[in-house]
């Protein structure tokens, strides 16, 4: 399993979960609240939580292509959605994720 991570630092959190899941929701099984949602692409799961101060989005998939495809739909949507701040997503797999920096 290939997993994913990214946050945006927003004082919008809940608004943007919200307005993701349900634009997914059209295509895709989609489950959402204020705080957190939950995603089910046909190519992997996407988990969201919303806090006051940012947006953090986790991604599962089988296959790295699945997942690239994933990140690009969300980082898409998000842009758009989000463009009077320009959020710009910064991805980290779970091995990135675990390495320290000196």
């Amino acid at each position: 399993m290939i997993e994913a991570t990214s946050t945006a630092q927003t004082a919008s959190a809940s608004k943007y979960l919200q307005q993701l899941c349900k634009h997914f929701a059209h295509k895709v099984p989609a489950n959402w609240d204020a705080l957190k949602g939950e995603v089910i692409f046909p190519f992997g799961l996407c988990r969201m939580e919303a806090n006051e101060t940012c947006l953090t989005i986790r991604c599962e998939s089988d296959e790295e292509q699945h997942m690239e495809r994933m990140k690009g739909v969300i980082d898409n949507h998000l842009e758009r959605f989000a463009w009077r701040e320009n959020l710009k997503l910064d991805w980290r797999t779970a091995e990135q994720g675990t390495v320290s920096a000196e």
